[in-house]
This record gives C-alpha cells, structure tokens and sequence, in this order.
C-alpha cells in the first residue's frame, strides 16, 4: 500500500480517536448513556431501535441519531416513539464517525437526557474502525443472515460489548442453528452477552431493556412525551 495513503489513514484514525475520546467525555459529565447500533443492512436493527425507544421513553428521557447513506426513512420511523430523533445522511461514507456525531449534537442539551442511542449505517466493516465516544456497542446478527457472520465479521465483534440475535420470530422458517450462532459469536469475542429477541413479537425485548434500566442509577419519570421534548431541544 501507499505509504502515502497509510499515513493519512493514521492521521485520519487519529484524529477521530481524539474527538471521540472528548466525546465520551461529554457524554459523562452530562449523565447520559450512549449506546450505538452495528449491523449489515436489513438486520432490523431500526426495528429493534424502534421497540427500544417505544419502551424506555415511559420512564426515561430518550433521543437517537440515525446514519444512512441517503434517506430520512429512518429518522421518520422512528419519531413514532419519539420526536427527538436527527438523521445523518453520510453520502457515499459507509460509516459513521465521531465528527459526524459532534456535528449533529449541536443545540442539544445533552444532560437532559438519560439516554442517547446510535444507529450506525448499515455495514459490518467500516463502522469497526471507529469510535463515536459510546458507553456501549451493540452488534446485531439477524436469524435470515446465517450462523457464520461472526467468522466472517470478527472485527466488528470485537469492538462490540453486546450481541443481539435479531428477527427470531424467523428462526425457524430460516432454518437458523441458535447455538452454532452462539458457539461463533463466543468463538469470537469469548463470554460476550448475547440476547435473542424478535421486534415482531417482542420476544426478548425485556431482558435488553433490564439491562440498559440497570446501567442507570435511577429512574426519571419524564412525564408526558411533548414536555420531554421540548425540555432539551
């Protein structure tokens, strides 16, 4: 390779891995819990972005960032749950970065929220390389996608905290092996939690919300959805 094109690609990574470290520091001085959303496309990852926000915006005050290469479809679906949502339309990028991420927080009041998701684009390789500041990375493995994603993706796995195995409602039409999926997520990132869940069905779901419910100290009741949003914006 260009040693040329190596040193802007360090130059690049470094520069992201700073802002991204000031991020996260931001994010903890104001109290809130980002978690961002990895995956391939089609692994109903605004899906399951969209039950987690329906479900914790009755007790916590919530907001999401969306990236996509073109389109506000997502953005749209998911001010369902919530009207604190903005898109992030990337281009030609396939990845979300920590510039992108501090860009697009502008005016918002972030302590007065409790938590902030990250709906990366979708891809299972970019997004790896980069770091947005979050607390937590969820990488989701739908059931239409086969058992060996995490052989084929092990980066991605790596610098993830969490699995989640998605679509489960599907499993079985998909002729899906849940423990050989489970055997090559732990193959990969040995002892990493993974759930299944199904969006559809709400099948799961409960276990992921008790986990991020327990990474906060207490709960807000926020009142109605109208006040929580004008509260912060």
């Amino acid at each position: 390779m260009n040693t040329r094109i190596v040193e802007v690609r360090a130059k690049v990574m470094k520069q992201n891995d700073l802002l991204a470290h000031a991020l996260r520091k931001r994010f903890a001085a104001s109290g809130v819990s980002v978690i961002s959303l990895v995956s391939s496309p089609g692994s109903g990852k605004t899906a399951f972005l969209e039950k987690l926000l329906d479900g914790l915006t009755r007790d916590f005050r919530v907001a999401a960032l969306v990236g996509d290469l073109a389109t506000e479809n997502d953005a749209a679906r998911l001010k369902r749950a919530t009207p604190n949502v903005r898109q992030i339309t990337t281009g030609t990028i396939c990845h979300l970065d920590a510039q992108m991420i501090e860009k697009a927080l502008q005016g918002w009041q972030l302590d007065a929220l409790d938590f902030l998701f990250i709906e990366n684009v979708g891809n299972l390789v970019c997004p790896s390389s980069y770091d947005l500041g979050e607390e937590l990375r969820f990488v989701l493995l739908s059931a239409t996608e086969g058992e060996d994603k995490p052989l084929k993706y092990p980066t991605i796995f790596n610098s993830s905290d969490v699995a989640i195995i998605t679509k489960m409602d599907m499993a079985e039409a998909a002729d899906f092996d849940v423990a050989a999926a489970r055997r090559n997520i732990d193959g990969v990132r040995p002892g990493m939690q993974i759930f299944e869940v199904s969006s559809k069905t709400g099948s799961g779901m409960q276990a992921v919300f008790q986990l991020l419910r327990d990474r906060r100290p207490f709960t807000r009741t926020v009142g109605t959805q109208s006040s929580s949003a004008t509260s912060w914006v």
